[in-house]
């Protein structure tokens, strides 16, 4: 790719960040950073040398978290950049951790998809889904497999089937089959509708998060005197949703809906 092509693409990316978050680096200096971490991101994957490498991926990901952090810019390719750069630098609750944050803004890129199903792969702790969660994700797979932006997407295409239906009835005819297609596109646009509101609201009201230290163990209080609420220790790349928060730790749920308190500076939240 030429280097005006790729200083075009940057300027779109930079419209695109800019239109609803003012960046308070200037904008030379966030283009030189984006250009310094790839650069940079592409030599520790081309090297040979494990430490060298490792030296470089931390210098990309703190050019990414520059940008981030003091630009105030969040962007799928940035978190996504960020997320590749802790996964092939060993730090795997980091790596999900930015996924996820990726994931948040935009869920339809099949790429961060499959590498956060890579990511995931890799964690130690196993922890199954509730046999009431695998049968309703069976059921209704629409809600659980398609992305929040294909469902709207399709609940307005669905709605657009309805009024042409509608339209054909009051126009042409009254036949059964005209009335039988209205009914199965209102039902499949409610079904889809009902999808989309039922993720946004988990999206505002739920705070998810991932474990980035090593190991954390569990206790069932907010306090180092508490009973271990598990067997063993949680690791990196734990997920979790939050249950509460108080000084110091969090009250977190896991996906088999098992919770425990765990210090604060063990995770982060998406």
């Amino acid at each position: 790719m030429t280097s005006i092509k790729k200083t075009l693409i940057f300027c779109l990316f930079l419209l695109v960040v800019t239109t609803t978050v003012e960046a308070k680096l200037p904008k030379e200096q966030v283009y030189s950073l984006y250009n310094q971490a790839n650069e940079t991101f592409r030599q520790a994957n081309s090297t040979k040398d494990p430490d060298q490498a490792k030296r470089l991926y931390e210098k990309a990901i703190l050019n990414f978290e520059k940008i981030i952090e003091e630009g105030q810019i969040e962007n799928v390719k940035l978190y996504y950049n960020l997320a590749n750069a802790y996964f092939l630098q060993g730090q795997l609750g980091k790596a999900i951790l930015n996924y996820r944050k990726a994931i948040k803004i935009d869920d339809s890129d099949e790429n961060i998809q499959k590498n956060l199903a890579f990511a995931c792969s890799k964690r130690i702790d196993k922890i199954a889904v509730k046999t009431e969660k695998r049968v309703l994700q069976t059921l209704f797979f629409w809600h659980y497999d398609f992305s929040l932006k294909t469902k709207f997407l399709l609940t307005c295409v669905f709605w657009g089937a309805v009024c042409i239906c509608i339209t054909a009835i009051i126009w042409l005819d009254r036949s059964p089959a005209w009335t039988i297609s209205t009914t199965i596109f209102v039902i499949l646009m409610l079904c889809f509708l009902g999808s989309v509101a039922i993720e946004y609201r988990t999206h505002t009201s739920n705070i998810g998060g991932v474990i980035t230290a090593k190991e954390v163990i569990a206790r069932q209080g907010d306090g180092e005197n508490y009973p271990i609420s598990f067997k063993g220790p949680l690791h990196e790349g734990t997920e979790f949703d939050l249950l509460e928060s108080r000084p110091g730790w969090f009250h977190i749920k896991l996906s088999d809906d098992s919770d425990g308190w765990i210090l604060n500076n063990a995770a982060e939240l998406i």
